[in-house]
């Protein structure tokens, strides 16, 4: 018993440094970790704050565009009436010189023609050049003419046209916005795995956790750079 008492006491030193070493390697690995832990908790929070602020804003263009789309859509909505209240001057007067002019009486014509709009005149006396007496082919009224053209009418189309871009520019904007959301939710979830990984124990499902979290970090970061930033100071 004697001769292995000195074997025995030199191998238990050796396994109390081995011990040790591997206690200190996984308190430095825990030290490592709560690093790795604490940065993501920083940088997914601003992340997070950054996402939220251009959530908000997209939503305030969305609301400008869509004001924007209502107004162009209410203006060219009074400019077709406008039009449509000029085409009916445009066809009473016309109708009453051409009742004058079937009677003969030039005197009561010339007074309605001198009274056509001034964009009415090009499409009568282009019409009239066609002879529509004589030629069976000429074009029925001056309505028909290219030269019959309203103003009000194309404003109307031109606003039309304005508050349809606008429109589509703030469903734009609408998912702009919902993808910002959407960032926040993933820059939440990597905030939750950050902060979950911190409170186990066993090393693997740190890193685990904390991996998964990097990851979704680092893919919602991604996506997130290819999206368009808007900005108010």
């Amino acid at each position: 018993m004697a001769v292995y008492a000195p074997l025995m006491s030199a191998a238990e030193p050796a396994d109390e440094r081995e011990k040790q070493a591997r206690t200190g390697r996984i308190e430095r690995l825990h030290v490592h970790m709560e690093l790795l832990a604490t940065i993501l908790l920083a940088i997914a929070a601003v992340a997070t704050a950054w996402s939220s602020y251009q959530s908000a804003r997209w939503s305030g263009v969305q609301a400008i565009d869509f004001s924007k789309a209502n107004a162009a859509r209410v203006e060219s909505t009074r400019a077709a009436t406008e039009a449509g209240q000029e085409t009916q001057v445009d066809v009473l007067t016309f109708t009453q010189w051409v009742n004058a002019y079937a009677m003969k009486d030039a005197r009561l014509a010339d007074f309605y023609f001198a009274r056509f709009r001034s964009e009415f005149k090009p499409a009568v006396h282009a019409w009239v050049a066609t002879h529509p007496l004589k030629d069976p082919h000429a074009p029925p009224t001056p309505f028909s003419m290219p030269q019959y053209k309203l103003a009000s009418k194309a404003e109307s189309r031109r606003l039309l046209a304005e508050a349809e871009q606008g429109t589509a520019e703030a469903r734009q904007s609408n998912q702009r916005s919902d993808n910002y959301v959407l960032a926040v939710v993933l820059f939440a979830a990597a905030l939750f795995f950050a902060g979950i990984s911190t409170k186990l124990k066993a090393p693997g499902q740190r890193i685990t956790l904390l991996a998964f979290g990097y990851l979704l970090f680092i893919g919602a970061t991604l996506w997130v750079a290819t999206f368009p930033v808007t900005i108010s100071i």
